[in-house]
């Protein structure tokens, strides 16, 4: 009876692994066609391009995909995490969700911690090595010289950052054993240089979070319609009419005149007119959005909108002060960490279901925050994505970002905004 207590033991240890394994799997591809056709909105539309620039722009465009769809994971997992313990906690005995448990939930934390050191620190430096390569001088040109250029980088990348960490421990921590646990690059090293990278990003959080919450607002009137009040669109699309038929008048005029002799001058003053002209078309354009749209999308989705993204700006800003000043009084108020009831045994709030679905909507928008901020702040700007004109080493560069800013988002979270959450 034992041994066949523990083939039993055994097989349900099987079939709960491949039960797991085949949920992640489906989570991630999701996640992955989702990250994919976002990359490939912004994207490049590349001309006629060589067979080997055409597949390293690929294999560069799948670890890109990849590792946006690791971050999106890092996001979501903190949400999932809370409402698979609030459901848990209202269907305990429903067979149908037994499979969303503690087990589940440990497993996605501990992939999203080994994808996000395994892009942050190979898939990322690969891929922009990559797509920067030309082979070495001498070798014959093609993928295998790229790829061993791209590997000979690498690893003097790798070799430089064990210097650099090197260096500082021995300006901070001059210990034998300190020293010594460098050896140790699974155990100790790499762990230590993702805390490090993960305390760059909560600061980086900390910078644009407050930026993000400031223009949240100006955002969101660019993309909602204004209501019209005291204003006469079908008066401002006849003036910008107007203007329009004059601009591209001149600019006809200017063309007849650069026909019969070209001057550095008049070529200036068409480019001159074009841009104007580009911008007198956005303008007519959103005038006739704003004309085409109905009373209901004017005068009650903007004022709504634009009332939610003040309420929640207030509480995010309130919870925050108030736990601040719970840190700076009362040490037992810091987090506990990963070890608790576990999952399915206590509600994580204590205003229940409620307070978890507002932990959840607070989390969003700190994310979306922290995001609008990066590209709002002027040392960042640059990395804006344009669509359908990015460039592949920018888009590298958007998706390290955002995998930075999504690891460090479920440490800020706990730390800075644990609403209800029970000690």
């Amino acid at each position: 009876m034992e041994g066949q207590d523990e083939v039993s033991a055994r097989e349900q240890h099987f079939h709960s692994q491949v039960r797991e394994s085949t949920i992640c799997f489906l989570l991630f591809a999701v996640l992955y066609i989702v990250s994919y056709f976002i990359i490939l909105r912004y994207k490049r539309k590349s001309d006629e391009q060589e067979d080997e620039d055409a597949i390293v722009n690929r294999i560069s465009l799948f670890l890109s995909t990849f590792t946006l769809a690791v971050s999106a994971g890092a996001v979501l997992l903190l949400p999932f995490s809370i409402i698979s313990n609030e459901i848990l906690l209202s269907f305990p005995q429903n067979y149908y969700i037994q499979w969303l448990n503690g087990s589940l939930i440990h497993g996605l934390w501990n992939l999203a911690s080994l994808f996000s050191n395994l892009c942050l620190f190979v898939l990322m430096p690969f891929a922009f090595f990559f797509l920067e390569s030309e082979g070495f001088a001498g070798l014959k040109k093609g993928i295998r010289a790229r790829i061993l250029e791209t590997l000979v980088m690498l690893v003097l990348l790798a070799l430089l950052i064990l210097g650099i960490v090197w260096v500082a421990s021995a300006l901070i921590d001059n210990d034998a054993a300190s020293m010594e646990s460098l050896y140790d690059l699974w155990e100790f090293y790499l762990p230590y240089l993702y805390s490090c990278i993960s305390l760059m990003g909560c600061l980086l959080l900390l910078l644009c979070t407050p930026v993000g919450l400031s223009r949240m607002f100006t955002v969101m009137g660019q993309l909602l319609v204004k209501p019209t009040i005291l204003e006469d669109l079908d008066e401002q699309i006849y003036i910008i009419t107007l203007e329009e038929e004059s601009l591209q008048r001149r600019l006809n005029d200017r063309g007849l005149r650069s026909r019969k002799g070209l001057s550095s001058s008049v070529e200036y003053n068409i480019m001159e007119l074009e841009q104007e002209l580009e911008n007198v078309k956005t303008l007519k354009t959103k005038l006739e959005r704003r004309k085409k749209a109905s009373a209901w999308e004017r005068n009650l989705v903007y004022p709504a909108v634009m009332v939610l993204l003040l309420i929640e700006t207030s509480i995010s800003v309130l919870l925050v002060a108030c736990n601040i000043l719970c840190l700076l009084v009362d040490e037992t108020a810091m987090p506990k960490g990963t070890r608790g009831p576990g999952i399915g045994n206590a509600s994580l709030s204590t205003f229940g279901f409620v307070g978890a679905a507002l932990e959840i909507i607070l989390i969003f928008y700190l994310m979306v925050s922290s995001v609008v901020g990066f590209y709002s702040l002027r040392f960042f700007g640059n990395f804006t994505p344009k669509k359908d004109d990015t460039t592949m080493t920018k888009i590298i560069g958007n998706c390290v970002s955002i995998l930075v800013l999504s690891s460090a988002l479920p440490v800020m979270s706990r730390t800075l905004v644990p609403l209800t959450t029970k000690s």
